[in-house]
């Protein structure tokens, strides 16, 4: 204790006097004055002390600023806050005047440029305390009672409210507190278990989105503390950290530029400026949280976090919407616009009918009397009819509308995103969850996706021959080291417990340090201080490769080295390196011979790297290393040697390629390794056959084809490779304009456009790059093309669930509509009441979608071929399904209606009980109907659906304590043994007349086009 409180008496002193000894006969600010007396209590505490640990500690003055910081990270006092706000405000201001520069911020902040911080658990905690924790204050998601609101501004339920508090009032009046509430009270009991149940629902569905928006913001960042670079989560890099960036990452805080080079980010989303701004750490070292790295790598020092950074303050004033439109709800809504209007123009006509009949004494009341005969009826009994009359229309109009629709596509939209979660995608717009069902090509990529991502150095050549590490000389030995450890964005990491050397970056970087660390013992650290870098030119997806200029500080000799693809660097040289280190010139066979090795390596499924180099001439300036106009040098090289890395197949892609076939959707795969690579991979994969089958084509050649030449071979085109980010975008564009839905991969910020363009837009989770993944509609988490072919399967099991719950609900509607307009009309009542009429909408609305959108996949959802674009919503299949359970539910039903007391001589009330409970049970034994579109046994896998099997053992059971017991609530009487068997029976014949009618063959021309040709 003793001695950390010399040390901070010795540091900071001096800077604190400094302070106190700054008088001047200006007057001072408010804000000055608290500065001075917190300086004041600072320094007669750092005094007293100095005093008791010893007399001899030494003083340093230093500015005045730099020494509240350095107190910041160990002294909770009003001062230290203020000016940890100063330190924040300096980013966003981009002003370090007063601060001493970033080497001086590093040191405040007890950062080490090249280690990092300590990064243990004592040193994350007080830089937490003293700076906040990167996190940001959200705007609270949408409670429970905001969805009851939302649900009680629906029309109709404001309508039937009206008429549940009429009914209520005038049934008190005339009947008396005790009974005269039935009706009323039941019709407001059904209301509200209606918006309740459509409250919890959307409720849950919020809940979840919230949920999925929290993982997909925990980025990753790569970090280094004590001197070892690490990944961690987002939100736990702290002020102090220093952050690795690359093209493509997101900045996570706010900063200041350390080093990197080529360093470019774009600040669009921050400033609006469109422009990339170049960053360094002299003229413009300020680097904002929620900019994008667009060229370059570097590394930055953490300034502020959290709530004080520019994106924190944004974000926490922006509320998420997550009521977006997928354009299959969009669809829906039309559709059922279009159903309610015919609803509403039904219950409008069975009004006026019901209105008519009662008014010109056509209906009669229970005891078989005329209910208005204009002299001696009771004004509140005719209020009482016609607000019957008015109730039974209007809830006619709520079973016709069907906005059980929306939710199901809710429902299952919310349940696929949370299973497709599980099987490693992350779905970040909601329209891609069905627009994939959908899709008819996918383009793929080939590394990480395909392949394992994980490369090995398993071949080196050298002068044209494959040769052993310990066969190379000395001073080619030198040349190689400077072009793997200084041309790479990858890091070596030794630690000092002497376990295994752990490598950062690509998985190529990672391949090709290994192997020079490894195979040629290579020593960075040595190296590290023997050269200095000049200037670099990051890798670029159009010249597929990377470059950089060094200088030796003992030779004063400079050099170029470039790595890449290997015929592109080859195409660079004029000459060779012999293994015994001796140069010789680059004859024409040469060259021919360097090809065919590199095809030999291409064909044997290896990634081919080559490494060249010069030696120039170069007069050193301070300004050049800072500089980043500078051209390195791309002729006359020479080339050092070609290494060949395996990147082996993943297990599941052939497997998961035939899947997506058999499912009629084409592979594609675009690639940027050369076309011999690109086939032989094609070849294991399945893509092509052993023939070759399908063509194969260059980036370059597909675009200089001619439209009409892209039109015409673009079906054909297996595998591209040798593409740019652009021939990828142009081939996404062409397949969209021949009609495909388009499904594309893609990692890199420059796939961007391409995943844009897609109709659905797939990044890689692992290797992708923040760009990549914002500008995706999915996440693939483990960068695997199973998932993809996953994703594929949800896609088409959201469209099919979708499908099932329209049959099932048009079914009802169909039924429910025509029922009570025959009866209306040529009774003058309707044969189910409003109550019950609910009832049937919350089964059929609610229950209904939950049961039948949580279905999951099978595996004969890929036995189909893809829906398309133009293909209707409502199939002919759906139309073979659903009119004949509708016309024999109408047929029963008007049975029962005209007939019923006849058949079963039983008085009004238990043949409108009959009638009532066996369109329920109708209702439930068609929902399992509605389990499959096409396949005849519809009980198929039912065990594994427990919620399904749930929600209708529930629905019977209220519908049994609807009938037996909520007698006054639902306007029913008790049934007997009989007629609960007779209600089932009749119920049961739906399941053989949806096996009978699977059995009749379909005409591929939509249903309503026959009605259109016969108009």
């Amino acid at each position: 204790m003793a001695s950390k409180l010399k040390y901070t008496t010795k540091v900071y002193y001096g800077g604190i006097q400094s302070v106190l000894l700054a008088i001047s006969t200006s007057p001072i600010t408010k804000s000055q004055r608290k500065w001075r007396v917190a300086c004041i209590v600072i320094y007669v505490s750092l005094s007293m002390a100095k005093r008791v640990v010893s007399s001899k500690a030494k003083l340093r003055s230093s500015p005045p600023r730099h020494a509240v910081l350095e107190i910041e990270s160990f002294l909770d006092d009003a001062a230290a806050v203020m000016d940890q706000k100063r330190l924040a405000e300096m980013v966003k201001a981009k002003n370090l005047d007063g601060f001493g520069g970033i080497a001086s911020v590093a040191k405040l902040l007890s950062t080490n440029v090249e280690n990092g911080i300590d990064g243990d658990e004592e040193d994350l905690r007080r830089r937490r305390v003293a700076f906040g924790a990167n996190t940001y204050v959200r705007a609270k998601p949408k409670g429970l009672i905001y969805f009851v609101v939302e649900a009680f501004r629906d029309t109709t339920i404001l309508i039937l409210l009206a008429c549940a508090a009429l009914s209520l009032a005038f049934g008190i009046r005339e009947h008396g507190g005790k009974e005269g509430w039935y009706e009323g009270g039941s019709i407001f009991v059904a209301v509200f278990l209606v918006v309740a149940v459509s409250a919890a629902s959307n409720f849950r569905q919020e809940r979840q989105f919230d949920k999925l928006s929290k993982i997909s913001n925990n980025i990753k960042i790569g970090v280094v503390r004590q001197g070892r670079r690490q990944h961690v989560s987002i939100f736990d890099a702290v002020v102090g950290d220093v952050v690795f960036l690359n093209t493509g990452d997101q900045v996570p805080v706010d900063g200041l530029f350390l080093d990197g080079h080529s360093f470019q980010v774009d600040e669009s989303s921050m400033t609006g400026e469109s422009d990339h701004v170049e960053v360094d750490s002299t003229r413009h070292p300020f680097l904002l949280s929620g900019s994008k790295v667009a060229d370059g790598y570097g590394k930055m020092v953490v300034v502020s976090v959290g709530m004080d950074t520019a994106w924190g303050e944004m974000m926490s004033s922006i509320t998420r919407d997550s009521n977006e439109q997928t354009p299959l709800q969009e669809r829906l809504n039309r559709l059922t616009s279009t159903i309610g209007k015919v609803g509403l123009a039904v219950a409008f006509f069975v009004l006026i009918v019901m209105l008519v009949r009662y008014f010109t004494g056509n209906t009669e009341d229970e005891n078989g009397f005329k209910e208005f005969n204009g002299v001696d009826r009771d004004l509140n009994d005719v209020f009482n009819s016609v607000l019957r009359i008015v109730s039974a229309a209007v809830t006619i109009v709520v079973v016709a509308i069907p906005e059980g629709l929306p939710l199901a596509v809710t429902l299952t939209l919310a349940y696929s995103m949370k299973r497709m979660m599980a099987d490693q995608a992350m779905v970040r717009k909601l329209s891609a969850c069905e627009t994939m069902g959908s899709a008819t090509v996918i383009c793929t990529d080939k590394t990480g996706t395909l392949t394992l991502n994980q490369m090995k150095v398993t071949k080196f050549c050298l002068g044209g021959k494959e040769i052993r590490q310990d066969s190379i000389a000395h001073n080619l030995r030198e040349l190689f080291y400077q072009g793997v450890a200084f041309n790479t964005t990858g890091s070596i990491y030794r630690p000092k417990s002497g376990n295994a050397v752990e490598y950062s970056g690509s998985p190529t970087e990672k391949a090709i340090l290994t192997w020079a660390v490894e195979d040629l013992g290579m020593d960075v650290e040595k190296l590290k201080q023997s050269y200095t870098v000049l200037h670099v030119e990051t890798f670029n997806s159009d010249k597929k490769r990377s470059g950089v200029s060094l200088r030796s500080n003992v030779q004063n000799r400079s050099y170029v080295h470039w790595k890449g693809a290997a015929e592109m660097v080859l195409a660079m040289c004029s000459s060779y390196y012999q293994h015994t280190g001796e140069v010789n010139a680059m004859t024409k066979d040469k060259m021919t011979e360097f090809e065919s090795i590199i095809q030999g390596m291409a064909a044997s499924s290896l990634r081919c790297i080559a490494f060249a180099c010069k030696e120039i001439e170069y007069e050193f300036t301070s300004n050049e290393i800072t500089t980043s106009q500078n051209n390195l040098s791309e002729e006359n090289l020479t080339l050092l040697g070609i290494v060949g890395m395996k990147d082996p197949c993943r297990s599941g892609a052939k497997k998961a390629i035939e899947s997506c076939r058999f499912a009629g959707v084409d592979i594609k795969m675009i690639t940027g390794d050369n076309i011999f690579t690109a086939k032989a991979i094609a070849t294991e994969c399945g893509i092509l056959d052993a023939n070759h089958h399908g063509e194969v084509v260059e980036g370059a050649e597909f675009r200089n084809y001619t439209d009409e030449e892209r039109r015409h071979k673009i079906k054909n085109i297996k595998v591209m490779a040798r593409s740019s980010p652009l021939d990828k975008l142009l081939m996404v564009r062409c397949l969209k304009q021949a009609g495909e839905v388009v499904a594309v991969t893609g990692d890199g910020t420059n796939d961007a456009p391409a995943l844009k363009e897609a109709d659905v837009g797939l990044s890689m989770g692992i290797q992708g790059t923040e760009v990549a993944k914002e500008s995706s509609d999915i996440v693939i988490l483990d960068d695997n093309f199973s998932s993809v072919a996953t994703v594929l399967l949800w896609g088409r099991c959201v469209y099919n669930n979708i499908q099932k719950f329209i049959q099932f609900q048009l079914t009802v509607n169909v039924a429910a509509l025509v029922i009570n307009f025959i009866a209306a009309v040529s009774a003058g009542d309707v044969p189910l009441t409003a109550v019950q009429l609910l009832w049937v909408n919350l089964i059929m609305d609610t229950l209904g979608a939950l049961a039948l959108a949580t279905e999951r996949p099978t595996k004969e959802l890929m036995h189909r071929p893809p829906v398309g674009r133009t293909e209707p919503l409502i199939t002919n299949i759906m139309w073979r399904n659903l009119l004949p359970q509708a016309l024999y539910q109408i047929a029963i039903l008007l049975i029962l209606q005209f007939r019923g007391k006849q058949i079963f001589e039983v008085n009004e009330g238990v043949k409108n009980t009959l009638i009532f409970n066996t369109f329920v049970l109708c209702q439930i034994f068609n929902e399992f109907n509605a389990r499959s579109l096409e396949k005849q046994n519809v009980f198929k896998g039912i065990h594994r659906n427990k919620l399904f099997v749930g929600i209708i053992g529930v629905t019977i059971v209220l519908q049994f304590v609807m009938v037996e017991f909520l007698k006054k609530f639902a306007d029913t009487v008790s049934l007997n043994l009989g007629q609960w068997g007779f209600c089932v029976a009749i119920a049961a014949v739906s399941w053989p007349i949806g096996w009978v009618m699977k059995l009749v063959p379909v005409s591929d021309k939509p249903f309503l086009n026959y009605l259109r040709v016969w108009h």
